[in-house]
């Protein structure tokens, strides 16, 4: 069964992960219920595997339906001005609501992505072949001015040092009480799942999706709105996970196809898988010490991700 392997190597990376890290939690010392363990276990340990494996999931997720609704391999959130249109909503929330709580600065994160978006699928519009290294370039591009945009307020208004460092990809700082809105991910994922057919058909392009009496506007709305809340609550909860949403759709096609329906449950367990190996492998590298998990995913999703523009390339 193509599940089977990957089921239990998340699930083996999932108990490395509890008992990795600063705090030497015992195995031994959670059989006799000794407190100070329980207490590594249950506060930041199981929220911090918890928010891996639903961050890898619903990042890579979120890629796959934007990759099927622009019809182009390498669109994902974080190139396609969606992360950046984020963290837009999210600095104003700290200029004008600074007390705002998780539920505010969500919202307007998600208001802000959903906004950034359509404006990079009405670029997308514009480009007919829906060239491959085209789009997302203009997404990064179109990313990068945004995100400009948000540092220039961000000094204007000394806020720097505090959006950047809150919105660096990072799990140390994950802990019971401050994480359960990353619970929010599951029933859009549920969502996404429900509606799993018809983005394999909306994939398929409009005229196609339109001649079989579906809503192709209303299908692609829905999708969007989706990306935009599941990554809003990401990058609010953990941060910017780059190349994450590129990467794992396209090494999961290639193994299992191309079809919504079919992949879905791998590219989530895949994505899950990865985030986790890079988040050990960043406790691990300088060990006392931690490299926030954002750089481990860029320097080898950023490595597979040039692959895949090259081969791109070779095939277009």
């Amino acid at each position: 069964m193509r599940y089977g392997r990957w089921i239990v190597l998340l699930s083996v990376l999932s108990i490395v992960s509890l008992f990795i890290g600063v705090s030497n939690v015992q195995i031994a010392d959670l059989l006799h219920g000794r407190e100070q363990s329980l207490q590594v276990l249950t506060a930041t340990r199981i929220p911090r595997t918890i928010c891996l494996i639903l961050a890898g999931a619903t990042s890579s997720i979120c890629g796959l339906i934007m990759q099927h609704l622009t019809q182009n391999k390498f669109v994902s959130p974080t190139t396609a001005g969606t992360m950046d249109s984020a963290r837009l909503g999210i600095l104003v929330v700290m200029l004008f609501l600074p007390s705002a709580s998780l539920w505010v600065r969500s919202v307007t994160a998600f208001l802000f992505a959903f906004a950034g978006t359509l404006l990079f699928l009405s670029f997308v519009r514009l480009f007919p072949q829906k060239n491959q290294l085209m789009l997302p370039l203009i997404g990064v591009m179109m990313g990068n001015i945004i995100g400009s945009a948000a540092t220039f307020f961000a000094y204007q208004f000394q806020l720097v040092q505090n959006m950047s460092s809150w919105l660096q990809g990072n799990f140390a700082t994950v802990m019971r009480g401050s994480y359960e809105l990353v619970y929010v991910t599951v029933p859009l994922l549920v969502i996404i799942w429900l509606f799993a057919y018809r983005f394999t058909i909306a994939g398929l392009g409009e005229s196609f999706a339109v001649n079989l009496g579906m809503d192709y506007r209303k299908m692609q709305l829905l999708g969007i709105g989706l990306v935009s809340l599941a990554s809003a609550v990401v990058l609010i909860m953990v941060g910017t996970i780059p190349f994450l949403g590129v990467i794992i759709p396209n090494i999961v096609s290639r193994m299992y196809g191309d079809q919504v329906h079919k992949t879905l449950g791998l590219t989530a367990l895949i994505g899950s898988v990865f985030l986790l190996s890079c988040d050990i492998l960043a406790r691990l590298l300088i060990y006392p010490y931690e490299i926030p998990v954002s750089v481990i995913v860029g320097i080898i999703g950023g490595v597979i991700f040039l692959y895949l523009l090259v081969r791109g390339r070779k095939h277009a």
